[in-house]
């Protein structure tokens, strides 16, 4: 009997001609002995290394099961391909008599990939929200939450007589507000091919359609990213937080444009602080005007009675 490691099925020798050289040709499924040549297994599994794992999450993420489901694909990304290799199964070479064959298999498998009109609306419009939040550098969840809002406007049928653009960029701009991850319209619009104005009333038509329930952002959303953006230390950011906090139990915050607040606290702290930046720098980085950020800056500055040494 050929040898066996202690709790696994691995064999160590080959039991015909008891060598030790054996090879496992995982696309076979075959384990060879090399001295001989004696197929001694031909349904051998690949069971990778051993992972450790903590925790659940942990054993998923190292789990070999291939790719996960995802929206952001018009098929989920659970579509099968015939391979370019003229092998078949068991690894044999497709005799030369069936290749024609192949390549016609080959070419009907990519054109029923996307078989009907709803499919190729997804393929381009998936693409071009991957592309838009890549440019926006936004994360997956974002992402797969934006393809889901499309997703539901296509079966809803709320696409025709709008560009699919306009759509895209106002489920991305949902995405962003439902997964805390605030972006204003103009920073959507700089990514997309279509304008402000068409994103804004797209969005509003969606949210209303959809029935999307979505909270106002606050200026507390906009201070960590205008800092990393400003390259601000986190005392300033700190600081912002403790302004805004403020500014909200005086009500100073709503009928105000939640940009142009943050930008405003942001630029007192970095004052307080001894980091200071210009009003053109935090206007720039915020989006807003120098004007909105000093109207805002005058308002907190004398209701919440900070004093500031220019």
């Amino acid at each position: 009997m050929p040898k066996q490691r202690e709790g696994t099925d691995e064999i160590e020798r080959c039991p015909e001609c008891n060598s030790g050289h054996l090879v496992r040709d995982y696309e076979r499924g075959e384990l060879i002995c090399e001295e001989c040549g004696l197929v001694i297994d031909d349904q051998f599994i690949d069971l990778g290394p051993e992972w450790r794992a903590f925790d659940v999450e942990q054993g998923e993420k190292r789990a070999r099961t291939g790719a996960p489901m995802t929206y952001t694909i018009h098929d989920k990304g659970l579509s099968t391909e015939i391979s370019w290799k003229n092998k078949d199964s068991y690894g044999k070479s497709i005799p030369t008599r069936n290749r024609a064959q192949l390549y016609r298999l080959r070419k009907w498998q990519r054109r029923i990939r996307v078989s009907n009109a709803t499919e190729r609306n997804l393929a381009f419009a998936l693409s071009e929200l991957d592309r838009m939040a890549s440019a926006m550098g936004l994360p997956r969840n974002v992402r797969e939450t934006a393809a889901m809002v499309y997703r539901k406007a296509v079966n809803k049928n709320l696409i025709r007589g709008r560009s699919i653009e306009g759509v895209v960029a106002a489920s991305l701009y949902a995405a962003c507000r439902q997964c805390n991850v605030p972006r204003t319209l103009d920073e959507v619009a700089n990514s997309s091919r279509v304008g402000r104005k068409e994103i804004g009333r797209t969005y509003r038509f969606m949210t209303r359609e959809l029935k999307l329930k979505l909270m106002p952002t606050r200026p507390q959303d906009y201070v960590q990213r205008f800092c990393s953006e400003l390259k601000l230390t986190g005392d300033v950011q700190a600081k912002a937080a403790d302004i805004l906090k403020d500014a909200a139990k005086k009500e100073l915050t709503s009928g105000r444009g939640p940009t142009g607040v943050a930008a405003a606290a942001i630029y007192i702290a970095s004052i307080l602080c001894n980091e200071r930046r210009t009003q053109r720098e935090v206007a720039d980085i915020a989006g807003v005007t120098e004007v909105t950020i000093r109207n805002r800056y005058k308002e907190l500055t004398e209701k919440l009675g900070i004093e500031i040494q220019l």
